[in-house]
């Protein structure tokens, strides 16, 4: 795979922008870290090079003073709301995040429900992480919030939040997924602070949009498309352009926060150190692309995977057509179109030739396009992966690799005794034979060690795929798009 990105450079220069953020504040420094600490595999897919837990590795460095405050909204409890990535809810990776911050040695502190407002979800929560030995705290819903600056920097704005405690002079606020309130947990602290006398600052790790790219690049595009359903818009930051005559990028939520952050700071200091959004950041991933070109390619592949995501939760779920709409609008703007996409485009085509049914297509990493169809024995995602193994692995295409005697048995117990509608194997199914067989047909060996080659490729299908099927790719790394459509 081509890289785009100096990751080795990122955990340099990163890490000492934020010692020096540090170093500019008294007693505490609460740093807000919007998208994921780490499996950030949206920044990995735009930014071919920069690895999922980079930011993780990043903070290891500062680990002997820095301590975790995680952030969930009562209102993402109550739905239920999913991480897409992984298929669990945002209070479940509340909880594995955690674990993971402890076994890789950050110290985590008590976690905050904002937007809380009495629901009886966020209670049950509370309830059992207390349980568990963690502390919790509420924020509350505030009226006209952001823009209720009065209300907020009072009593019963912030005042009435409870106070979280702390231990480390650096106060890393996370969360599962965006629109989580972090900042506003970051502010509410500093007027806490205050009121005991504790001299706090505030500062912002926020990775995309990347603020020293041009507004429409590829990669700001593609992160506008990732928050279609908060609705989130880039666009210059005014206040920058005014003060410092720098066109910057930063997004909506920011600009409208940004007054709070200043009338706290002036209430507190009797002056802000920040004249602009753009100011809070400490983001430098901007300063590490290698190569722009490879960049931008896989930002617009994401914009795609974006719209084809959104075009499929909506005919699973029929809840999203806002979402939709607007990554169709960004896809415009950027004048980019399905067929960008060459998988797309190669598994459209042999659906063509077949005449119908569902087919799928994988670019692998060095551009060779492979194909598959469905058969009475096979899904198209099954027969893909063994097409592409075999193409790895020099073995002829005609060779059956899984005899059709062999699959027959597995059929038989799948819809006789397990009462399935669908005999064709799926792609675990494939891949546990392939493994059996392995023992005395070399061929089969071959193949499955071609399975790490897979990471980093791209599939389309035709049609929608099972649960199993998503799972499975997922696991080795390849990026999947489906046809709003079932078989």
């Amino acid at each position: 795979m081509r890289k785009g990105f100096d990751n080795d450079k990122y955990l340099k220069i990163q890490s000492e922008q934020i010692k020096k953020r540090i170093g500019e504040f008294g007693d505490k420094l609460y740093l807000e870290f919007g998208g994921k600490l780490f499996d950030d595999y949206h920044a990995s897919r735009v930014l071919p090079g920069f690895l999922p837990d980079s930011k993780l590795q990043m903070l290891l460095q500062l680990r002997d003073y820095a301590e975790i405050v995680l952030v969930i909204s009562a209102i993402d409890i109550e739905k239920n709301k999913m991480r897409s990535d992984l298929g669990i809810t945002y209070d479940e990776d509340v909880l594995r995040l955690r674990g993971e911050f402890e076994s890789a040695g950050l110290y985590a502190g008590g976690v905050v429900i904002t937007h809380y407002n009495g629901q009886s979800s966020a209670d049950a929560y509370r309830k059992r992480l207390e349980r568990l030995g963690i502390k919790v705290y509420y924020h509350y819903t505030i009226e006209g919030y952001p823009h209720n600056v009065a209300l907020i920097d009072s009593e019963e704005g912030f005042g009435r939040n409870d106070y979280v405690e702390t231990e480390r002079p650096l106060v890393i606020v996370t969360a599962p997924g965006p629109g989580s309130g972090k900042m506003a947990v970051c502010l509410s602290q500093l007027y806490q602070e205050n009121r005991r006398g504790i001299k706090a600052g505030y500062a912002k790790f926020e990775t995309f949009p990347v603020w020293n790219l041009p507004l429409k690049h590829p990669v700001n595009i593609a992160y506008e498309a990732a928050t279609a359903d908060l609705n989130d818009v880039n666009m210059i930051d005014p206040l920058h352009l005014e003060n410092y005559g720098e066109v910057a990028v930063t997004y909506n939520r920011d600009l409208e926060i940004f007054p709070v952050l200043n009338a706290i700071f002036e209430g507190i200091y009797g002056e802000s150190p920040y004249k602009s959004p753009t100011d809070m950041g400490v983001n430098m991933i901007g300063y590490c692309m290698s190569d722009e070109d490879v960049c931008c390619n896989a930002a617009r592949e994401e914009i795609i995977r974006r719209y084809y995501y959104a075009l499929c939760k909506l005919a699973e779920k029929g809840d999203n057509e806002h979402e939709v709409n607007k990554i169709a609008l960004i896809m415009k703007q950027a004048k980019l179109t399905t067929e960008y996409r060459r998988p797309t485009v190669a598994a459209h085509e042999r659906r063509e030739l077949c005449g119908g049914g569902a087919t799928a297509a994988i670019e692998l990493l060095d551009g060779t396009i492979i194909t598959a169809r469905t058969s009475s024995l096979l899904g198209s995602s099954a027969a893909l992966l063994l097409n592409a193994t075999k193409y790895l692995a020099g073995i002829p295409h005609d060779k059956k690799l899984i005899a059709e005697d062999l699959i027959a048995p597995i059929q038989k117990t799948k819809v006789e005794y397990l009462h399935g509608h669908n005999p064709r194997l799926h792609t675990d199914e494939v891949l546990v034979a392939l493994s059996l067989l392995s023992n005395h047909d070399p061929d089969c060996r071959k193949a499955l060690d071609q399975l790490p080659k897979l990471r980093g490729c791209q599939v389309h299908s035709t049609v929608m795929l099972s649960e199993v099927d998503r799972k499975i790719f997922h696991k080795l790394g390849i990026e999947l798009t489906c046809d709003p459509r079932t078989e």
